[in-house]
């Protein structure tokens, strides 16, 4: 997960997707005991760093039904969002798709500007193939019914994934469950 995030991020450069500032790798051994006896094992240490960003996950800013946010925030969020993904998806050599997008994973600066973040699920796919996977991935909520039942994944699914965020800033957690209720 660590290699894959660092790859997809080292590819990935665009206001709206987080920046990487460093990382570390490092592989060593270390003497622990175990059954007993000592032994020499190897432990990797692997850090990402990413650019600081004041106003932390949009998961923050959407708690109750008018979110605390005003009409042009709100725009300009989704609008940022929506253009992060367009890039992913289209103006990347090869697609890269996110596969865990949701609130928590968009990172806003101070002045509200939305970041997606968090690529450790990410992955490299033609726009035009489906996949079919038998590991989970993503996040309940945010998953599209075809992933959920026959385990597709495509474009669409980041797609799905948007629409929910947007649904969310838009209505908030409260206005968000009697959309989900209603469905």
């Amino acid at each position: 997960q660590f290699r894959n995030e660092f790859n997809h991020l080292m590819r990935a450069q665009h206001p709206n997707i987080t920046q990487l500032v460093g990382y570390c790798y490092n592989i060593g051994h270390q003497r622990i005991k175990y059954g007993g006896e000592y032994i020499f094992a190897l432990v990797e240490e692997r850090v990402l760093c990413f650019e600081y960003l004041q106003g932390g996950s949009l998961d923050n800013h959407i708690s109750d039904e008018s979110c605390g946010l005003d009409w042009p925030t709100r725009f300009k969020i989704i609008k940022g969002v929506c253009e992060g993904l367009n890039y992913l998806h289209n103006g990347c050599k090869d697609p890269i798709y996110h596969l865990d997008l949701k609130p928590a994973n968009v990172l806003l600066d101070k002045n509200m500007f939305p970041k997606i973040g968090d690529f450790g699920l990410s992955r490299l796919f033609p726009l035009s193939q489906t996949y079919i996977t038998s590991k989970i991935i993503g996040t309940p909520g945010y998953m599209p019914p075809e992933y959920i039942e026959r385990r597709e994944i495509t474009s669409k699914y980041d797609v799905f994934s948007l629409g929910v965020i947007i649904v969310r800033v838009i209505a908030g957690d409260e206005g968000y469950s009697k959309c989900a209720y209603m469905s």
